[in-house]
């Protein structure tokens, strides 16, 4: 704990004192506690200074300042629980306020004040002897000190203290049953939870994305906007007041039935090429018809049985680009077109194409499979002798691959590591590239029965063996669930610093609150110390993110990350220290985006096109893995932007979640294909590539 942080702690604690009055007994009030550090603030607007977020840092060198000549103007802080307020101290800036009032809300719409004044002067201001109950606490200044037009109110902190507060999630809702299911939507039902105050609400969850809340006394809802023929995962979540989120329920398997459309798409015509390279081969066909819809197009290599799917397109596009090819090699391709009953149509006529030999000219070239894995894999480094140690997410497990031969080694099982039935288990896997060659650390992040958290354990390569004795517990404290769990590691390029990507625990409002480990990129030294610059005095380098999955530094040293996004949008963002991203109010675009002070995203991709997982920069080109999207973005860093997107891979390895920078200027690419939303060890089909990139 910062000394500055001592201070704001010690005064705010207060001794019982008992003091008698001619016969009776007063008691003060005991032990009032500073309940407002680093937790979310929201101002009606602020400067491009001075964010709502740093009235609560601890530090009066940083302040928020709202818009100049507004009365009035206000700003809440969320407490993240409801609690007793017995005393608030203002620090004021030179722009204070002559009259304001202090006000608590239990939703932050309906405000009760519990001081007022209309002459203030400024500095610092301790409210004492206060009397109110809420879980937001706002100031809402109505008249400046400084009262001419260039200036606002400007306050360098905002100091909560008092007791109580509910901070006990509610106990775990029954697993759901199934009541009934249509093609495109299921209805569930389970029993209540349970609540030391009492459940106010329920949300409800497919494979990790939110499609359904209700209400404390509803213990049934229905899912609607699904695929017919799928599989869905669903379970519960249950809320009280004060934002506490239970661990999940049971999850309940439902495969959706097919509807009563039985009729394909028309065969697609035309197929043609518009593009041959060596490598690349694009196509061009007459659209589809259906009755109901097309979604979507597959292209099948038929030169040899059974037929190999080569390349897909989504929705009624009739285009698709086919890379990584032979050159000089004859290919038999055709195209048939599918809907959401997954009734495909018969293939077009087929076309021949013969690549030209020659060298790549392509930004994707070959690609060659060096590995297979029955389990999930995650996390990925490359030794400095060129071979690699990738993490098995549910068997827990570190292998050694070797490219050159696909030879393969475990070489230890990480200890305390626990799944979710979801998406946890054993993630992140970075080494230090300043120290690795004389260190041996290897650096991992995973769930545990009580958190997610960051160690490092000693590799052996004489013995090619991970010394689990040599374990070191660097951060703890990061909220686990089913899902959203982040995981993603990478280390500074000079290694100085290490980063983590964490999820939200399916709590959005561990979004916003700095400090929450929870939805946020964080920053620690490599002893799992915490940097003295880091900007909430704590792990937490930036915030307001949803679910951290990939993590890459540019060559200017600059962090990139990529987040999963629930229905509507994935997002890749810049990041920058202290920076919001906006989540749970923003997704993507989506949303209350132009809140001041949230920081907009350099790219987005429909979820159905995304749930876009690791990251790799080569070259200063962005490669982004995508597992719904089935398919690999390539998009060039220009300045601060993301340009010339291009896609490949679309649907011809399945799900994408891993790929890291290989040491001839290369890519390995990781599959996630069967298993991965289930935590069951050696269920999945996956391949570990190397592709070959060009200009």
């Amino acid at each position: 704990m910062s000394a500055l942080k001592l201070r704001a702690a010690l005064a705010g604690a207060t001794a019982l004192v008992v003091v008698a009055l001619g016969g009776a007994v007063a008691r003060a009030a005991a032990a009032d506690t500073l309940l407002s550090l680093n937790k979310p603030a929201t101002a009606s607007s602020s400067g491009g200074c001075c964010a709502a977020a740093n009235v609560d840092d601890g530090d009066t060198s940083t302040r928020w300042a709202s818009a100049a000549n507004i009365d009035p103007s206000w700003i809440y802080l969320d407490l993240g629980a409801t609690y007793a307020v017995h005393r608030v101290q203002l620090t004021w800036d030179a722009s204070c306020a002559t009259a304001y009032q202090v006000q608590t809300s239990p939703d932050h719409v309906t405000w009760t004040t519990i001081s007022s004044t209309t002459t203030g002067k400024g500095g610092v201001e301790n409210l004492t002897g206060l009397s109110g109950t809420g879980r937001y606490v706002r100031m809402n200044g109505t008249k400046r000190c400084r009262s001419d037009s260039s200036h606002g109110y400007s306050l360098q902190e905002f100091a909560v203290y008092g007791t109580g507060g509910d901070t006990t999630p509610p106990g775990v809702p029954g697993t759901p049953t199934l009541v009934g299911d249509t093609s495109a939507s299921v209805t569930i039902a389970w029993t209540a939870a349970t609540d030391n105050v009492g459940v106010t609400g329920y949300d409800i969850y497919h494979d990790g994305q939110l499609c359904a809340s209700v209400g404390a006394s509803t213990l049934t809802a229905t899912c609607s906007g699904l695929s017919p023929k799928t599989t869905y995962g669903f379970y519960v979540n249950a809320r009280d007041a004060a934002g506490n989120v239970s661990q999940p329920s049971g999850t309940l398997s439902v495969t959706t039935p097919g509807s009563t459309d039985n009729t394909p798409p028309s065969v697609p015509a035309d197929l043609h090429t518009t593009k041959v390279t060596s490598t690349s081969i694009a196509l061009a066909w007459t659209a589809s018809t259906d009755d109901t819809g097309v979604t979507g197009y597959t292209v099948y290599d038929v030169s040899s049985s059974p037929r190999t799917k080569i390349g897909a397109s989504s929705g009624n596009t009739p285009t698709a680009s086919l890379g990584a090819l032979t050159p000089g090699h004859k290919y038999k391709l055709v195209v048939t077109a599918s809907d959401a009953n997954k009734n495909e149509s018969d293939p077009s006529a087929e076309l021949d194409v013969t690549t030209p030999t020659g060298g790549c000219t392509q930004p994707i070239c070959t690609v060659t499979q060096v590995g297979t894995d029955d389990d999930v894999v995650w996390g990925l480094v490359t030794l400095p002798d060129g071979t690699i140690l990738f993490n098995e997410r549910d068997s827990h497990a570190i292998v050694h691959l070797d490219p050159a031969t696909g030879a393969k080694k475990t070489i230890g099982t990480v200890p305390n590591v626990q799944s979710t039935d979801g998406e946890g288990g054993l993630t992140g896997l970075e080494i230090n590239p300043a120290s690795y060659a004389s260190d041996h650390w290897l650096y991992i992040m995973h769930t545990s029965p009580s958190d997610n958290r960051i160690v490092r354990i000693k590799y052996d390569p004489a013995a090619d063996k991970l010394t689990t004795s040599t374990e070191q517990v660097l951060l703890t404290g990061i909220a686990r669930n089913k899902y959203h769990n982040g995981g993603r590691l990478r280390f500074s390029p000079d290694g100085k610093y290490l980063f983590a990507g964490t999820g939200d625990a399916q709590n959005g409002d561990n979004a916003q609150n700095t400090a929450s480990l929870n939805g946020k990129v964080l920053r620690i030294n490599p002893d799992g110390s915490i940097p003295s610059d880091n900007p909430f005095h704590n792990a937490v380098w930036s915030y307001g993110h949803r679910n951290v999955q990939g993590l890459a530094f540019d060559s200017q040293g600059r962090l990139w990350e990529q987040e999963f996004g629930n229905s509507i949008m994935d997002e890749t963002n810049l990041i920058v220290k202290g920076g919001n991203y906006g989540w749970p109010s923003c997704e993507g675009t989506s949303g209350t985006c132009g809140t001041s002070g949230f920081l907009a995203p350099k790219h987005t991709y429909p979820v159905a096109q995304g749930s876009c997982s690791g990251i790799a920069i080569i070259r200063d080109v962005l490669y982004v893995a995508c597992q719904r999207g089935t398919r690999l973005y390539r998009e060039v860093i220009s300045g601060s932007s993301l340009t010339n997107v291009q896609t490949f891979f679309d649907g011809t390895y399945g799900r994408l979640r891993t790929p890291e920078p290989a040491p001839d200027g290369g890519m390995w690419l990781a599959t996630s294909n069967d298993g991965d939303k289930d935590s069951t060890p050696h269920n999945s089909n996956n391949v570990i590539l190397h592709v070959s990139l060009g200009s």
